[in-house]
């Protein structure tokens, strides 16, 4: 992606921006427009300005409508350009639409020569109101209607003539009513009264009503289109982004149920209805319940449903803390959704794997099949799931009295966006706002779209307006500098930068500063390097080796395995390989569960929580169990298949001893395959550990004297302790605690002084006899 745009003049880029006017109806770049509004503004040049704000308009008024602000810059055009035919005849061509509901008041009542004296008189008396109402400020909207006229000859220009004709007649038809009645009310109180005035106030009237029909006529076909616009689903569908294959299968269902449609008007007999029944799945933030509630306008429209509403509910609404509770409940959301629709999100939820006797997720599904399927409320309502695409499979081949009521041809599965689609919802979620990206925001914000899409959990659209949200928080929570326009309007690459603060060392400085280790941090550097040129190669558009990055621990306890693959995660990340660069340490019990199916869903779970990151699996080989029954193998299967869908997304450590480690990757020869790089980590020598003893005390300012030391070099090479790390940083806790009791059992402690940052022999032979007892 091109990361700096060369910088057009001004001339050339208003020359472009009227032509993209010319052939899509709006601009797309709208920051840069108001970035140019900005800077003309200062520069005070009015023309180029004019020019730019009636641009910014009519791209805006595409997109919005003719708005407040569409209008404001139109009206600035005009001051800074009083020449600007276009800026006016834009105004003129919305100004008048507003004008639709000016004859709303002037509605008269009955009257018949029939009524008596009295009723009469008050009859006339409200003619004389409401016409001199209306007449008071009619002529104020006839000059108004004048003064906008455009005079360049144009449609609108025939438009305002016509509408100016129309008010005028309206004006000399209500003062001739004005006039009639009051000589209707004189004659009517008089001692004679004739015919006359009241013939005459009919025709007024008459005439009246034929100026407001045509007045009517003249805005028909605008409030049409956007009343059509309000009520069709099928349009707000296809304004969605992406979704094309959805589009699609709804546009076939929708064609679908108005052939059915006609063929009932035909008087053709259909025995078997088309369920209306659906299951929607898909990952979050993809637009399913957007999508139900479209479905649910659509079956209203089409008349297959009395209402378009769409009742939503969960597992928490539907499933009861007792018996009966789970029915009451099911029936009363049912119940409301009658002639309508019942939308349950998750609906997998409803039915946990191995729910106890105190679950009543089967009960909730069963009232719900027997009230879909009886003759109380079946066929009175449509029930809509939906859920995770392998959650919601699973759940319907569990329950076969539900599977049956969805047919196949209503499965409609909502694909992840794609990177360019998330970024036009961004867009749209900035202009439903009134904000504008700029190039750099848009590129950082790709990044942080990046960052965040690691796994299935990724909120799509969802995630992608709460990154919108957050920005413009951002912005609005910033001291102001510039208080123009653009301040309120555009969000730019800072707004959407995170306030990460880098860690103060980095992690191969962190690496190279363990303690022993020599061959590992060799190892793992070389192969760093050898990511980082892959990497590199691959940037440059050059083939790249295939890495392989899961990688084998092997050696005792506490040698420091865990700590080398938080740094090697970190690492990868770094390197831009991993996005997350994390660490989830696990062991058999976190995948390992016990009944059939289970332990997949566990496994698949705790790998859906490293991926971005590394898993790693401590005492790997206890995956392999002693028993034929052993769910083990289910982990090591499942672990193979979702390290293959998952490809770089996931790196995975296996650790333990060697001689077990080499039996678990005997086990499966797709586990084997996937680890090339094995990594030992030898015992520590006695030096090793006396160095991890002190930098670990020295961590809290703590030192120990050469007695100490020697004692603790003779003690640790006759010491069976296998080079444990951990052995050596549990050592200098213990002892610290036993410095404590010996210094605070003394009868003063005012004295002590330099005694609280030593460590002595004592104290830690007090410790070892703990410690090894």
């Amino acid at each position: 992606m091109e990361q700096h745009k060369k910088q057009i003049p001004l001339d050339e880029q208003l020359l472009l921006w009227e032509e993209e006017i010319r052939s899509k109806g709006f601009i797309r770049d709208e920051a840069a427009l108001i970035t140019a509004i900005k800077v003309l503004t200062k520069s005070q040049e009015q023309k180029k300005l004019s020019q730019v704000l009636t641009l910014a308009a009519q791209s805006r008024a595409k997109r919005n409508g003719f708005d407040s602000v569409v209008l404001e810059w139109l009206k600035s055009a005009v001051e800074q350009d009083s020449k600007n035919i276009k800026a006016k005849s834009l105004v003129a061509a919305n100004q008048w639409k507003d004008k639709g509901n000016l004859f709303d008041g002037l509605v008269y009542p009955r009257i018949r020569e029939t009524d008596n004296r009295a009723l009469k008189k008050k009859t006339a008396e409200q003619y004389i109101a409401i016409s001199q109402q209306f007449l008071s400020h009619a002529e104020e909207m006839l000059d108004e209607l004048k003064d906008q006229t455009p005079g360049d000859g144009s449609d609108f220009t025939g438009k305002f003539d016509k509408l100016t004709h129309l008010l005028e007649q309206a004006i000399e038809e209500t003062a001739a009513l004005l006039k009639a009645t009051k000589l209707y009310e004189e004659s009517v109180t008089g001692v004679f009264h004739t015919a006359i005035h009241f013939e005459e106030m009919k025709k007024r009237l008459h005439n009246l009503d034929e100026v407001k029909l045509q007045w009517e006529e003249e805005f028909a076909a605008e409030m049409e289109n956007q009343n059509q616009s309000e009520r069709d689903p099928l349009a707000e569908l296809h304004q969605m982004v992406g979704l094309e294959s959805v589009k699609e299968r709804v546009n076939d269902f929708y064609r679908f149920l108005k052939y059915q449609q006609k063929r009932k008007e035909l008087g053709l007999q259909t025995k078997d209805d088309q369920s209306l029944n659906m299951v929607l799945t898909g990952n979050p933030g993809t637009g399913k319940t957007s999508l139900a509630r479209l479905l649910a306008k659509i079956y209203h429209q089409l008349g297959v449903l009395p209402r378009e509403e769409i009742i939503e509910a969960d597992r928490s609404q539907l499933v009861g803390a007792y018996v009966g509770q789970t029915e009451e409940n099911v029936r009363k959301t049912v119940e409301q959704a009658l002639g309508g629709v019942l939308f349950i999100d998750e609906a997998y939820s409803l039915k946990r794997e191995g729910q106890t006797g105190n679950d009543y997720g089967q009960t909730a599904i069963d009232t719900l099949v027997s009230l879909m399927t009886g003759s109380e409320y079946g066929g009175k309502f449509a029930v809509i799931l939906a859920g995770y695409p392998e959650e919601m499979r699973q759940f319907l081949d569990g329950n076969p009295g539900l599977r049956s009521r969805f047919p196949q041809s209503n499965f409609i599965h909502l694909p992840d966006y794609t990177e360019d689609e998330l970024m036009e919802i961004a867009e749209q979620a900035a202009r439903d706002n009134d904000y504008a990206m700029t190039e750099p925001a848009k590129l950082e914000l790709r990044e942080r779209i990046e960052k965040e899409r690691v796994d299935d959990t990724f909120g799509n659209a969802r995630t992608v307006r709460n990154l919108v949200m957050e920005a413009i928080f951002k912005k609005g929570s910033r001291k102001i500098e510039d208080d123009d326009f653009s301040t309120y309007t555009l969000l730019e690459k800072a707004d959407f930068e995170t306030s990460s603060k880098p860690s103060a060392e980095k992690p191969l400085d962190r690496l190279q500063a363990l303690v022993g280790l020599d061959t590992v941090k060799s190892e793992v550097t070389s192969l760093i390097s050898f990511v980082r040129m892959q990497h590199l190669r691959k940037e440059k558009g050059l083939p790249a080796v295939p890495i392989q990055l899961h990688s084998v621990f092997t050696g005792n306890p506490g040698t420091g395995k865990t700590t080398v693959a938080k740094i090697y995660a970190e690492l990868l990340k770094d390197c831009g390989m991993l996005k997350r660069g994390h660490l989830i340490t696990s062991s058999r019990a976190d995948f390992v569960a016990g009944y059939v199916g289970q332990t997949a869903i566990k496994t698949k779970k705790k790998i859906r929580e490293a991926l971005g990151g590394v898993l790693f699996i401590d005492e790997a080989y206890s995956l392999l169990g002693q028993s034929s029954g052993d769910f083990g193998k289910e982990v090591i299967d499942t672990l193979v298949d979702e390290m293959t869908r998952h490809n770089e997304n996931l790196v995975v450590i296996l650790a333990g001893y060697p001689a077990e480690m080499d039996m678990l990757l005997e086990s499966n020869p797709g586990l084997r395959s996937r680890f090339k790089k094995f990594f030992h980590f030898p015992d520590y020598r006695v030096d090793e550990l006396l160095l991890i003893i002190r930098n670990y005390a020295g961590k809290y300012q703590y030192k120990i004297n050469d007695q100490a030391i020697e004692f603790l070099s003779e003690k640790l090479s006759d010491t069976e302790i296998k080079g444990n790390g951990r052995f050596a940083t549990n050592l200098v806790d213990e002892t610290i605690q036993s410095q404590a009791y010996r210094l605070m059992g003394g009868e003063s402690v005012e004295n002590l002084d330099q005694d609280v940052i030593y460590l002595e022999k004592q104290d830690f032979e007090a410790a070892l006899t703990k410690i090894l007892s």
